[in-house]
């Protein structure tokens, strides 16, 4: 599922980052995402392009 805004896709890459173990400074917020899903699920999030409700390219 790709993320629905740019903030969310930066959300779930730091929780991606954390979770791999690339950051250790992260907030409590992010540390929850990360513990909450798979590195599938936050890659999903982070690596796809944001949807476009607007239909521009």
């Amino acid at each position: 599922m790709p993320a629905k805004s740019e903030k969310q896709r930066r959300l779930m890459g730091a929780a991606l980052a954390y979770k791999r173990g690339e950051t250790k400074n992260v907030s409590n917020e992010i540390k929850k995402i990360a513990d909450s899903m798979t590195e599938k699920e936050l890659e999903d999030f982070a690596s796809k392009p944001i949807s476009n409700k607007k239909g521009k390219k």
